[in-house]
């Protein structure tokens, strides 16, 4: 009935859902990719274990955060081809990951890790430039 949470987990999920109630939705990307990180550094450690159900349900998280949280945030009214192309890249990770996860393939799982890296390096960089930053939101 009630799913079992290590004290750990229950702290984490708490942190992870307080810290979004508050952030900005610039905040929440940077929260997003992070997350997206995370869950494909998790699904390469179940890989290299052998943890088949594991490595998959660390895949599928990324796979949700990147459809439901990153794909869904963008602005794709065509107002700017940055939505397109990320929408795009987006596509293109979710099909590697399912390749990744289909093949055990950690070199797909760590060509994600980087394209994840480094379009969360620049959306820190525009952080520091508040008039971007909300022309921005928009988009993503």
């Amino acid at each position: 009935m009630f799913a079992t949470q290590s004290p750990a987990q229950a702290y984490n999920r708490a942190s992870v859902e307080g810290g979004s109630l508050s952030a900005s939705p610039h905040k929440l990307i940077l929260m997003l990719m992070e997350g997206a990180s995370v869950s494909i550094s998790t699904a390469k450690h179940h890989m290299e274990k052998k943890q088949i159900e594991e490595k998959g349900a660390a895949i599928s998280r990324a796979i949700d955060i990147i459809t439901n949280g990153l794909q869904l945030s963008l602005d794709k009214s065509g107002a700017d081809e940055i939505g397109e192309r990320l929408d795009a890249l987006y596509e293109y990770m979710v099909t590697r990951l399912i390749h990744a996860n289909l093949n055990n393939d950690i070199g797909a799982l760590n060509e994600i890790h980087l394209l994840l890296g480094e379009i969360k390096s620049a959306w820190e960089e525009i952080a520091d430039e508040p008039a971007v930053v909300s022309r921005n939101v928009s988009a993503t």
